[in-house]
């Protein structure tokens, strides 16, 4: 007369609801994205980017401190560079004393246990805007792949744990993994973006940066986002060529592409939820449309529960608050 199994049982409370709860949010999960600029006590706003801001090396240090404090274990740097420093071969980026490598240095001496990971494109430092060099209107992959891997060795010199390659260039994995071990930087982790797509949802990210292509777009090198098997192709050659955690970006748009996956591979799966995802939530719950800290928690668990390991997320620190 009555269902041996009522389900609602275990959802009666939520103390019984806590303890069957199947995916749980840490401090651990997240990795910070930080924007960084030259100058001192700068701490600018992104208005594309409400409530982020872009930090100078010497307010680095105390943020990188306050996100420890919290719990939080890893960074990931990106730079915004100066106009007058920017050319098709990206030589800024292999400054030894330019403001990647500054950034490194000033995370590592702040916090020596901060996980620093380190964003290797061309993009930042590029007269065009591209991820790549730039010949007759085209984006070149092994001239490119060179300076790639001399980014990446810069970055681990200057004392990164993880660099990751954000270009969707092929082959760069190899070439900069057989450069780190040439060097001896045996234990410094490539985390690829190995299914970056092509996507709308960056455009807030191109404006902390000042990155927008001057050309074109980048569909030559990013994944198309009607694509599916074409991601589980990129991650396995990424994985085979010497990556240690591979990302799928954006995360929200691209739960199905985590899932499969985590179905097929054992390495850590990160997840990027990219500037325009950020900017959304913030634009409608400034409307009333939506509960902010509701949404954003919903958003964060639909990672996990897709299969990520790590969440790259603007999100992190205001998360980690109500944990």
């Amino acid at each position: 007369m009555y269902p041996i199994q009522r389900n609602r049982r275990l959802r009666s409370s939520a103390s019984l609801r806590a303890l069957v709860q199947e995916h749980q949010l840490t401090p651990n999960d997240f990795i910070v994205p930080l924007f960084v600029v030259e100058g001192t006590q700068i701490k600018e706003a992104i208005p594309s980017m409400p409530g982020y801001h872009r930090w100078s090396t010497d307010l680095l240090a105390q943020k990188v401190k306050t996100l420890w404090a919290a719990g939080l274990k890893a960074v990931l740097l990106f730079v915004k560079v100066p106009d007058a420093l920017k050319d098709n071969q990206g030589t800024e980026a292999l400054n030894p004393d330019g403001l990647m490598q500054r950034a490194i240095q000033t995370v590592k001496n702040a916090v020596p246990e901060m996980v620093v990971m380190t964003d290797v494109a061309l993009d930042p430092y590029s007269s065009y805007g591209h991820d790549g060099i730039v010949q007759e209107g085209k984006i070149v992959n092994d001239a490119t792949v060179a300076i790639l891997t001399k980014m990446a060795l810069s970055h681990a010199t200057a004392g990164a744990d993880v660099v990751a390659p954000s270009d969707m260039m092929d082959g760069r994995i190899l070439s900069i993994r057989k450069g780190l071990e040439e060097a001896h930087f045996t234990n410094t982790v490539i985390m690829s973006y190995s299914a970056k797509y092509a996507s709308s949802f960056y455009g807030p990210f191109r404006d902390a940066l000042d990155s927008s292509p001057g050309f074109g777009d980048k569909k030559t090198y990013q994944m198309d986002f009607a694509n599916r098997n074409e991601a589980l192709i990129e991650t396995q050659r990424d994985i085979e060529e010497g990556a240690d955690i591979v990302m799928v970006k954006p995360g929200l748009a691209y739960l199905d592409i985590i899932r499969d996956l985590r179905e097929t591979i054992a390495v850590p799966i990160a997840a990027y939820q990219v500037s325009g995802e950020y900017a959304m939530l913030k634009a409608a719950a400034e409307k009333g449309w939506l509960d902010h800290d509701a949404v954003m928690m919903e958003q964060l668990i639909s990672f996990k529960r897709a299969g990520v390991q790590l969440i790259a997320s603007y999100f992190a620190e205001d998360a980690v608050k109500l944990l």
